[in-house]
C-alpha cells in the first residue's frame, strides 16, 4: 500500500490542484493530509483524487472548522482532531499537525508517524519507525514544493518536487 503524504496546503489552489495530479498519476491508495487545508474550498480541489483522504485538522483550520468539517464529510474525508491512529496493510500510523502533538501519543509500536505545521522536510529513522514530513507545498517558488509517498511494506518514501 502507498500512501500520499501532504500538509500545509494552506489554501493554495493551484498547488493544491497540481498535488492532486500528482497523487493520482502516482496512483497512491490513500491520501493523509497533516492539516492546514484552511478553506474548504481546498478540500473541493482534493475531492479531485482517486484515492481517499484522511487528516487532522491543524491550528490555522481552527477558524473554518465547521465549514471544513462540512465539506470534508461531504466528500467522504475523514478528518479529526489529532491525534489520528490508523491500522494500514499491518501497519500502526498517527498522525498530528504539530509535532510537539505527539507528546503521550507517540509510541515504540507505531510504524510511522506523520506530521506536518513546520514547513521542513523530516525524514528520520528511529529503528523500524519512521518519522516523516514532506516538507513546503504552499510556496510559490517553482520547484521548492513537495509532497510525499511512503510505501507502507516497506517503509520506504518517495519525494515528489513540483
Amino acid at each position: 500500500m502507498r500512501i500520499g503524504v501532504v500538509s500545509d496546503t494552506h489554501n493554495n489552489l493551484r498547488n493544491t490542484h497540481r498535488i492532486v495530479e500528482l497523487f493520482n498519476t502516482a496512483r497512491v491508495d490513500a491520501v493523509v493530509h497533516t492539516g492546514d487545508v484552511t478553506q474548504p474550498k481546498t478540500l473541493d480541489v482534493l475531492a479531485g483524487l482517486e484515492a481517499p483522504v484522511h487528516g487532522v485538522w491543524g491550528n490555522n483550520d481552527l477558524g473554518e472548522l465547521d465549514g471544513l468539517q462540512d465539506r470534508a464529510t461531504r466528500h467522504g474525508f475523514r478528518f479529526s482532531t489529532p491525534p489520528l491512529e490508523l491500522h494500514w496493510h499491518g501497519r500502526r500510523i498517527i498522525v498530528v499537525h504539530d509535532p510537539l502533538e505527539f507528546d503521550g501519543h507517540l509510541a515504540a509500536h507505531h510504524d510511522l508517524a506523520l506530521h506536518g505545521h513546520t514547513h521542513r522536510q523530516r525524514i528520520e529513522y528511529a529503528g523500524a519507525q519512521l518519522i516523516f514530513n514532506p516538507g513546503e507545498c504552499a510556496g510559490h517558488m517553482k520547484g521548492h514544493n513537495v509532497v510525499g509517498v511512503v510505501d507502507l511494506a516497506t517503509l520506504t518514501h518517495e519525494l515528489l518536487s513540483f
